[in-house]
């Protein structure tokens, strides 16, 4: 499949239209049907969008996404589309049948891109409210690893990786809490960007936990990528923890940084990203190309993030915490699912609708939310966890002090079986250990494939992890373009 570049400058060009773009997505997305990428295929509204954008004179033509098909998270809001993230709680049962909520409005990333000429063509399926691992947990039933259907895609993220993975689009939203977007993008063999937190607007954007969520995008290759984030970054009157910073060139960053290569590039490389639990192919694939980063001027520091192994309880305290909260609106009364009170009490009412609308692993972390918030365990699990998330971020500050970027394995393994880890909640936590760490710091990072290994019959992919400072997606994005670069020269 050609590139969201490659596509847009057909398409503004007039070498292609853009109803033949959509239609060729739209036939993919029907033959893929079988992975449960999309949880809704918008082709009548995407072939009317088409239709709009080929009326238009050439001198039009300007939008920096034009005629391109994208997928969106189905935890962004776009308007008339159904939105779930992927939860009965937001599909209310009618005589009619279900009827899946559509926002009479669209998310900011979403206005952004179309007024840059895309064309949605389906949401991407999810985790239910972005909570997993996996893309096991959705309403709509698990999504398949395009590179091996017996497989997951990672998750929550996992419908908007393997729509891009699988030739429907070259461009999709995700959304990164722990690692959404990144583990994905490593298990499907694509690029997937975890932006600063506050870089990208989150009006639009179905809550799990505000401190952490951040909208990036997933593509093939990074200067798509850098495209869409520059389109979709800046500051937004409606989200307050946007920051004001302007945004630059993102994609001339990757054009420099094809040009220039690594020479003299300053890289860390945590210790702590290289112990026990990393699969040996995964570190012999990443010290392959870290060599080879060094071999082409680059600089390699091996240093030290001590407060690194406190990352995933640190993360699941605070994540749990904030989604107990953002969620508690959906009781049936004021937002969600609202079942036919059989009990005599406004609690009943809650109790039903909930228990109805929410599936395990959400219940799970509503649970262990409201317990590290309860009255006599905040200071002991809420207050300690925010303290070590402010080490943890020190520890970065600290680390880009010395280097430019750091390099790290984005997961521990290559994708893992459909089923495997569904009783071992732990086993599926850990699944994130090495993308945690950016998000409880706030800082971009991007998952770079870097080839395949085999496993059981199945080429499976790998990917690396970009870490930058906080505000450098400039940098992230010329480092890992030559980075990429480099990938192709090594024939991975």
């Amino acid at each position: 499949m050609k590139t969201a570049i490659e596509l847009r400058e057909a398409c503004a060009r007039g070498e292609r239209t853009v109803i033949d773009t959509v239609t060729e997505a739209l036939q993919a997305a029907e033959a893929r049907k079988g992975e449960n990428a999309l949880s809704y295929i918008a082709a009548e509204e995407a072939t009317l969008r088409a239709r709009a954008l080929d009326a238009l004179p050439t001198s039009e033509r300007k939008g920096r996404l034009f005629g391109v098909p994208i997928a969106v998270k189905d935890a962004i809001c776009t308007s008339g589309l159904p939105t779930t993230s992927a939860s009965k709680m937001l599909v209310r049962m009618t005589s009619e049948g279900p009827r899946p909520y559509r926002p009479p409005y669209d998310a900011t990333v979403t206005e952004r891109l179309l007024a840059e000429g895309a064309v949605i063509v389906g949401k991407a399926n999810m985790d239910e409210f972005a909570m997993g691992s996996s893309n096991e947990t959705s309403a709509y039933g698990p999504v398949k690893n395009p590179v091996d259907p017996t497989r997951v895609p990672g998750g929550s993220s996992g419908g908007s990786a393997a729509a891009v993975a699988g030739g429907i689009v070259p461009v999709a939203l995700g959304s990164d809490t722990g690692g959404s977007i990144r583990q994905p993008a490593a298990f499907t063999g694509i690029v997937g960007v975890k932006p600063t937190f506050g870089r990208v607007s989150r009006y639009g954007l179905i809550a799990f936990a505000s401190s952490l969520d951040q909208i990036g995008p997933m593509t093939p290759d990074v200067q798509s990528a850098a495209r869409v984030l520059e389109i979709i970054a800046g500051p937004d009157g409606r989200d307050s923890t946007v920051n004001g910073a302007s945004v630059p060139g993102y994609e001339a960053a990757c054009l420099l940084g094809r040009k220039e290569g690594l020479k003299g590039v300053r890289i860390g490389v945590p210790e702590e990203y290289f112990s026990e639990g990393l699969d040996p192919r995964v570190r012999e694939r990443i010290e392959l190309i870290l060599e080879s980063a060094k071999k082409k001027g680059a600089e390699l520091r091996p240093l030290r993030l001590p407060h690194t192994h406190y990352g995933v309880a640190t993360y699941y305290v605070l994540a749990t915490a904030e989604a107990s909260s953002n969620l508690a609106r959906f009781d049936g009364v004021r937002f969600g699912r609202r079942v036919e009170q059989s009990g005599t009490s406004l609690t009943d009412l809650y109790a039903q609708s909930r228990g109805t609308g929410f599936g395990p692993e959400v219940q799970r972390r509503i649970l262990l939310g409201t317990y590290v918030l309860s009255a006599g365990f905040y200071d002991a699990y809420y207050g300690k966890a925010q303290r070590v998330r402010t080490l943890i971020r020190r520890d970065f500050d600290q680390a880009f002090a010395e280097v430019d970027c750091l390099l790290t394995p984005t997961s521990p393994t290559p994708a893992f079986k459909l089923g495997e880890r569904n009783q071992d909640p732990l086993s599926m936590y850990m699944a994130d250990v090495y993308t945690l760490p950016a998000s409880l710091a706030g800082i971009p990072a991007l998952s770079l494939p870097i080839g395949r290994i085999e496993e059981g019959g199945s080429l499976l992919p790998v990917g690396l992890q970009v870490l930058s400072p906080f505000l450098a997606e400039e940098s992230m994005f010329r480092i890992s373009s030559a980075l990429e670069e480099l990938v192709r020269e090594l024939g991975l």
